[in-house]
C-alpha cells in the first residue's frame, strides 16, 4: 500500500464474507461505551456488522437472534466475567465454534493464560494497536469462513444420504434405526466417544455410494446380471471417494468401504476376512443385516426377531458373519427394556439434527 501499513492492512480492510457469504457480523461485548466506540472506529475501514452489548445476558439475546461470525469479549465483563463468559459459549452447542478475541486493559502474563485456557482463540492487551486487531479480527474470520464451509460440505454429504435413503419408500427410518442399533452396540463393547460418532454417521452414510448406481438396478425385482452386479459392489468405493475429502468424516470411511466384507473372505470390496474387517463396518453390518431382515419390502414380508435371529446364526455357520459380534447383538436386543430402542432413536436423531446445524 502506498500508506506503508504493511501487508496485513489490505486483508483488513477487504469486504469479506462469511460461510454463508454475508458480511461478517461481530459481536463487542464491553461495560465500557468509551471502548466499544473506539472498537467500532478501529473496524470501519471493512464491511463489518457490529452488534454492541454491556452484559453477559445482552449477549445471549443477541447469540439467540444472530448468527455471528466473531466475539470481541472484554476480560472485566460485569457479573460473570469474561474467562467466565467464554467457557459458556465454548460449551454451547451453538456457539462453541464462534471464534473469541479477549481484550484486557490490565497487564499481566497470568490474565493472557486464564484467557486463552478460558478458550478465547486470541488475546490482545489494550491499548491495542488498530492495525494488529484489524488483522487478527481479519485473520480469524477467514478460519471461521472456511469452518463454516466444511460445515455445509458436511450437511451436502448428510443431504445426499438421506436422498438415497428416500429413493426407496420401503426403507423409511432405516438409517435412524441403524444408527441407533450401531451406538447401542458401540456402547455395550466400551467404544470411544469418537466410535460411538462415527458409528452414527455411518448409519447415515453406508450407503450413500448408492447415489450413482441407476434405479434400474438398485430396484431391479429379479436377480442382477454380472454386469448390473458389479455396478451396484461399486457403491462401496464410490460412497469412500465422495467422504474421503471431509476430515471429519475419516473414521466413517471404513464402515462405508468394508460393511459388505464377509467373515470368510468371500466379501467386497476387498475380500477382507474375519478381524481384517474393521470392527466399526462389523458392528455395522450385523445391524444392517436385522433391520433388513424384520422390515418388509415390496418384495417380501418383515421376519420377526426371532426369525431375524435364525437367519443371522445360520449366516455365522456359513462363515459369512463375525459370531462374536452377532451373538452380542442378539442379546442386547432380547435383553434391552422395550422402550430403549426407541428413546435411543429419538435421542440419536436429535444427535444428528444438532450436526446437522453443526454443532
Amino acid at each position: 500500500m502506498a500508506n506503508g501499513s504493511g501487508l496485513l492492512e489490505p486483508l483488513a480492510a477487504q469486504s469479506l464474507q462469511n460461510g454463508n457469504g454475508d458480511t461478517p457480523c461481530i459481536l463487542v461485548l464491553d461495560s465500557h461505551d468509551l471502548n466499544r466506540r473506539m472498537l467500532k472506529g478501529t473496524l470501519k475501514t471493512a464491511s463489518y456488522r457490529i452488534e454492541e452489548c454491556r452484559t453477559a445476558a445482552e449477549a445471549r439475546e443477541i447469540l439467540e437472534r444472530e448468527n455471528i461470525d466473531l466475539i470481541v469479549l472484554d476480560f472485566m465483563i460485569p457479573e460473570v466475567g469474561g474467562p467466565d463468559f467464554c467457557r459458556w459459549l465454548k460449551s454451547n452447542r451453538k456457539t462453541k465454534l464462534i471464534p473469541i478475541l479477549m481484550l484486557t486493559s490490565v497487564q499481566g502474563v497470568e490474565n493472557e493464560i486464564l484467557g486463552i485456557s478460558s478458550g478465547a482463540d486470541d488475546f490482545l492487551t489494550k491499548p491495542i494497536n488498530p492495525k494488529l486487531v484489524r488483522a487478527r479480527i481479519s485473520g480469524m474470520l477467514r478460519t471461521k469462513a472456511l469452518i463454516d464451509s466444511l460445515e455445509e460440505a458436511e450437511t451436502i454429504i448428510f443431504a445426499l444420504a438421506s436422498a438415497v435413503e428416500h429413493r426407496d419408500k420401503n426403507t423409511g427410518m432405516h438409517c435412524e434405526r441403524l444408527a441407533a442399533y450401531s451406538v447401542m452396540m458401540g456402547k455395550a463393547l466400551g467404544l470411544s466417544a469418537l466410535e460411538l460418532t462415527a458409528l452414527h454417521r455411518g448409519g447415515f452414510l453406508h450407503d450413500i455410494g448408492k447415489i450413482s448406481v441407476p434405479d434400474a438396478v438398485l430396484f431391479k425385482p429379479g436377480k442382477l446380471t454380472p454386469a448390473e452386479w458389479e455396478i451396484m459392489r461399486k457403491h462401496t468405493t464410490q460412497g469412500e471417494s465422495m467422504c474421503r475429502p471431509m476430515r471429519s468424516l475419516a473414521p466413517v470411511l471404513p464402515i462405508i468401504r468394508n460393511h459388505h466384507e464377509k467373515w470368510d473372505g468371500t466379501g467386497y470390496p476387498d475380500g477382507l476376512r474375519g478381524k481384517e474387517i474393521p470392527l466399526l463396518a462389523r458392528i455395522l453390518q450385523v445391524v444392517d443385516i436385522y433391520d433388513a431382515l424384520t422390515t418388509a419390502r415390496s418384495y417380501k414380508d418383515a421376519l420377526s426377531p426371532d426369525e431375524a435371529f435364525a437367519v443371522m446364526r445360520q449366516e455365522v455357520e456359513l462363515g459369512w458373519r463375525d459370531p462374536f459380534m452377532t451373538e452380542l447383538f442378539i442379546d442386547r436386543i432380547k435383553n434391552s427394556p422395550q422402550n430403549e430402542i426407541g428413546e435411543m432413536e429419538t435421542s440419536l436423531n436429535n444427535m444428528q439434527a444438532e450436526l446437522s446445524n453443526k454443532a
